[in-house]
């Protein structure tokens, strides 16, 4: 059944992704009139996460804001879709880097960096980070339960040149990386909830005491990586730009949850600043604790 599913499936998403911006963008715009009007998907979760983050803002302003974020959320799977077939030519266009010769150190010394992000603008194209450096690409992603399409997304994201692999996989590609003597820089979006049972630090972010994920923290420290923060504006529609910047050089020197905590730090400002481009469908803040 898995694998009939794919068949079907994967003729009509490559066809898809063949289909130029300007139609895709249509096509969006189609289906944020279903998702936010129809159907009401998550409307409610959304405004709930609004409400916690930004409790100064009127009522008028929260649903302003998450009508703007749909929008920007039919987007994404449309530019996700995109990636399938979308050329480096067009994504060096729709994509750039502003800074990429902060990388050549690396490149030159051999030093492997934590590359720490957020689910904000679009953050699916980081994984062509390889266009533009000599290190190892490696993103991290949480499998699929089809293996078909676990394969497809696989492959998809490493059409520039890097490799994805299964969170459970992490600290042994790290060492093996290591003990090859291949730099790598490693894709980690720390926005998220931890399990429970893994929270070692509850936080302050986005105006609710939550648990934080310290795992990119935690490997780089152990591994000795320069850690490093990507910063992703949407310029306008269907473009974007890449900003890196260094987090922590000697992550060994600083005390427990100071880089986690710089991360957040600005991956909260880029949000108040546009926070129609921040990931909000999900229930981050389910395990909210008192701050009394």
């Amino acid at each position: 059944m898995q694998r009939l599913q794919f068949m079907i499936a994967y003729p009509l998403l490559w066809l898809f992704s063949k289909l130029p911006f300007f139609i895709l963008h249509g096509i969006s715009d189609f289906a944020f009139v279903l998702t936010y009007y129809v159907f009401n998907y998550r409307k409610e979760v959304v405004l709930n996460n609004l409400k916690i983050a930004f409790p100064e803002k009127t009522e008028k302003e929260l649903l302003s804001i998450r009508r703007k974020f749909f929008h920007h959320f039919t987007d994404i799977f449309v530019e996700t879709a995109k990636s399938l077939t979308i050329s480096n030519k067009e994504l060096n266009k729709r994509y750039k880097f502003v800074n990429p010769e902060i990388l050549k150190p690396y490149e030159l010394t051999g030093k492997s960096i934590a590359l720490m992000g957020s689910h904000y603008a679009n953050w699916e194209w980081i994984v062509s980070i390889p266009r533009v450096t000599k290190l190892q690409g490696v993103g991290i992603y949480k499998s699929l339960s089809n293996p078909y399409f676990d394969k497809l997304i696989r492959k998809n994201r490493s059409r520039f040149g890097g490799v994805l692999i299964p969170m459970n996989q992490t600290a042994k590609r790290m060492v093996t990386n290591k003990q090859n003597k291949i730099p790598s820089i490693y894709g980690l979006l720390s926005d998220q909830s931890p399990t429970l049972h893994r929270t070692q630090y509850w936080r302050n972010f986005l105006n609710a005491n939550v648990p934080i994920h310290t795992g990119a923290e935690a490997l780089a420290k152990k591994h000795d990586f320069t850690v490093m923060y990507f910063k992703v504006d949407r310029v306008k529609r269907g473009y974007y730009e890449v900003t890196l910047d260094v987090l922590a050089k000697n992550p060994k020197e600083f005390k427990d949850f100071e880089i986690t905590d710089e991360f957040l730090k600005r991956t909260e400002k880029q949000i108040h600043e546009k926070p129609e481009f921040y990931f909000w469908t999900h229930r981050r803040f389910k395990h909210m604790k008192s701050q009394s």
